[in-house]
């Protein structure tokens, strides 16, 4: 009971999460082919590489072990990364439910003429993951705020190893998206745009709530 109690805060993302998959399978359900159509000339440009698809996986035990990490290492972090992470998703589940979207741009797997494991991996990814919902990236956007939380936390301050490893994966899993085509450029810029704009707004609430008290606030309280 101690151990629950001290990482109760653990429970705002292991219960978000369920919430997230329901809600996202059902958009999956609703959105087939009626869809508006994400896309732009840089992606004819950048060339399929099935071989990204090792980083694009890596990014579920990516995201639960970073999550973990934080429960156990870096509470005021973790909230951080908490409301950054549920922000963005939640958000994404509103574009997916309001505006559905999608890509035209995978490739036919059937027209190559090659076959080993990583086209194998795709192949049982496009049954698995509709080619819809998918602006902006939530693999780039939850990457992003993953990345940032390790180099911002101060537990994990020396540990330069962990976050070269950490920084690495993130530009990996974000080219990821676009090399596996399962993503389009502006899925990948609509991610950084969002990260970029709800980073200073939670940091500067976390630096409110950080703020002290003045000493002659808690007198005038006292008495």
């Amino acid at each position: 009971m101690k151990f629950l109690h001290k990482y109760r805060h653990g429970f705002i993302m292991i219960g978000y999460f369920p919430i997230y998959l329901f809600l996202f399978s059902i958009v999956e359900k609703l959105v087939v082919d009626d869809f508006f159509v994400i896309g732009c000339k840089l992606d004819s440009l950048i060339p399929f590489n099935e071989w990204f698809i090792f980083p694009y996986v890596a990014w579920f035990p990516f995201v639960a072990a970073s999550i973990l990490a934080f429960i156990f290492a870096d509470k005021e972090e973790y909230l951080l990364l908490s409301k950054l992470l549920i922000t963005g998703m939640s958000i994404f589940l509103l574009i997916s439910f309001a505006i559905p979207n999608g890509i035209t741009i995978r490739p036919d797997l059937t027209t190559l003429s090659r076959d080993n494991i990583a086209l194998r991996m795709i192949a049982r990814l496009h049954r698995l993951d509709t080619c819809t919902n998918v602006f902006p990236s939530i693999h780039v956007y939850n990457s992003l705020s993953i990345c940032y939380a390790f180099f911002h936390s101060k537990k994990f301050k020396t540990q330069k190893v962990l976050k070269a490893v950490v920084l690495v994966l993130t530009i990996l899993i974000c080219l990821s998206t676009v090399f596996v085509k399962q993503h389009s450029v502006l899925d990948v810029l609509g991610a950084c745009i969002m990260f970029a704009v709800f980073l200073p707004i939670f940091l500067k609430t976390q630096k409110k709530s950080e703020c002290p008290v003045p000493s002659d606030a808690v007198e005038e309280q006292s008495v």
